[in-house]
């Protein structure tokens, strides 16, 4: 099983990355996690036109979800499941459709939306959601994926939920739009390199990834590894992520 990342940045797009996608190839599926601008390198990536596709978004802001008109891009062989949130129909029906893009009946393959609810879920594929804090409540991930545990939070702060969904897990994908000792703005909580390292820590994570860096925060790469450095101060197995980046589990 390969973890690799397609965009890294929060908010917008610059040159230290896209925006946020993030693609697990394992042996029985695609899974990517959000849709943002990242996910225009999908098709380098998906090779094998018999393994199914499901992209799971965590919320509506357009950072994750502004490459849904990417998607006509595509020639996928298999159909693509995307998946999310209650309100996720909705949001779909309206981005993925004229004038904004082409119809998503009209894609160049089949593609159909499913709505989940918090809690375990055995089918496509094995995992457990909850919905985190944040302005848009965003669903946090927990796949189990060929005996490994991918836990992926992002858009949000530091909660009993979130640290529910790391624990034990084998890579803890956070996201980190704070900069070192930022403080929480009320109302839309997001993770600093202490808190994303902290929630790893108590969680016992084998492995935290950091992402999603606020774009207008961490103009260069070097900014990212002060982050590293930081969160390695409390929690060892810490790694930056950045654009097509690839881990092997």
């Amino acid at each position: 099983m390969k973890i690799k990342f397609l965009g890294t940045n929060g908010w917008y797009s610059t040159q230290t990355g896209n925006t946020p996608c993030v693609l697990i190839d394992s042996k029985e599926a695609y899974i990517v996690l959000d849709a943002g601008e990242g996910i225009y390198k999908l098709d380098q990536h998906v090779t094998d036109g018999s393994k199914p596709i499901y992209i799971f978004i965590s919320h509506f802001h357009l950072d994750h979800i502004h490459g849904f008109h990417i998607l006509d891009k595509f020639h996928f062989k298999q159909p693509v499941k995307i998946i999310g949130k209650v309100g996720l129909a909705e949001v779909s029906r309206l981005l993925i459709r004229h004038p904004f893009t082409k119809d998503i009946e009209k894609l160049p393959y089949k593609a159909n939306v499913e709505e989940v609810d918090e809690g375990r879920h055995e089918s496509p594929l094995r995992f457990d959601c909850a919905l985190l804090p944040h302005s848009d409540p965003s669903m946090g991930y927990r796949f189990y994926i060929e005996g490994k545990v991918v836990t992926y939070c992002t858009d949000t702060g530091p909660s009993d939920k979130a640290l529910n969904l790391a624990r034990d897990a084998d890579v803890f994908i956070s996201e980190c739009a704070l900069r070192s000792e930022e403080p929480q703005e009320e109302g839309w909580p997001h993770m600093n390199p202490e808190s994303a390292a902290g929630e790893a820590r108590d969680a016992g994570a084998g492995r935290l990834v950091l992402m999603h860096f606020d774009a207008a925060r961490y103009t260069t790469i070097e900014e990212r590894k002060e982050a590293e450095r930081v969160a390695k101060s409390i929690f060892t197995n810490t790694v930056t992520a950045t654009d097509d980046m690839e881990l092997e589990l």
